[in-house]
């Protein structure tokens, strides 16, 4: 398992978000759907613990206001993945075609956005998606955020610009454990096994950093802007 701080990469964001076009991915040789090559191994397991933080500069009745309007808005921010929405709380996620080794994956995951509990805390879950065949992989998807409110300090404001008509901000502070299991085929367990897991795990890495970047920018953008709240790209430390 690996445990990874996004940090203050999760205010920023990238051009180059998700997709076949995306620069970490090899060529693909092989899709998942190919079924009649999948191996029926065990499966190969790989793991991702993920922490970073989102400043929305609203108090945070607000920011939790708007979390729990995510019909409104969760499926222009998830773009360029395509969100389909599945009930009151969940949603279909078509992530992209990623791939490495000659081997790649086009990940569709059903995630339930379920309200706070009496703690406040919102969690994030895998569901099943209807009618939807699993070609090859499952993932565990659990996440959670926590609303921190405070008192706006200058380090913070100088580095989004924000003007002292702002008092406060709410940090929205989330954690991923993420579980993905492939069953993958033959000519993939020829490789040596380090290097299919250091391989797997570093794709794994840069597809979350990447889906931060994007969702964690377009949030914030479209919360400050529905709510007339000026906002600025954070500069670069």
């Amino acid at each position: 398992m690996q445990a990874n701080s996004l940090g203050n990469h999760a205010f920023e964001t990238d051009s180059t978000v998700l997709g076949i076009a995306a620069g970490y991915v090899e060529s693909h040789a092989h899709n998942a759907d190919s079924t009649d090559e999948v191996s029926v191994a065990a499966e190969t397991h790989f793991y991702g613990v993920y922490s970073s933080g989102m400043a929305m500069f609203a108090d945070a009745a607000t920011v939790a206001a708007y979390l729990d309007s995510h019909a409104e808005w969760f499926q222009r921010c998830a773009y360029p993945m395509t969100a389909e929405q599945l009930g009151n709380n969940g949603y279909a996620l078509t992530i992209g075609k990623f791939g490495a080794l000659g081997y790649s994956v086009e990940p569709k995951l059903g995630l339930h956005l379920l309200p706070p509990d009496a703690e406040g805390v919102y969690r994030i879950e895998t569901i099943p998606v209807p009618d939807y065949f699993i070609p090859g992989y499952t993932v565990d998807f659990r996440a959670s955020l926590q609303l921190l409110e405070s008192e706006l300090d200058d380090k913070t404001r100088a580095r989004f610009a924000a003007p002292q008509s702002l008092p406060r901000f709410t940090n929205v502070d989330w954690t991923l454990n993420l579980d993905v299991a492939i069953q993958f085929p033959r000519m993939i367990h020829a490789l040596p096994n380090a290097l299919v897991q250091s391989t797997g795990d570093r794709l794994l890495n840069q597809i979350v950093r990447q889906m931060s970047r994007s969702l964690t920018y377009k949030v914030q953008l479209d919360f400050h802007t529905t709510h007339d709240i000026p906002f600025s790209k954070p500069r670069k430390r």
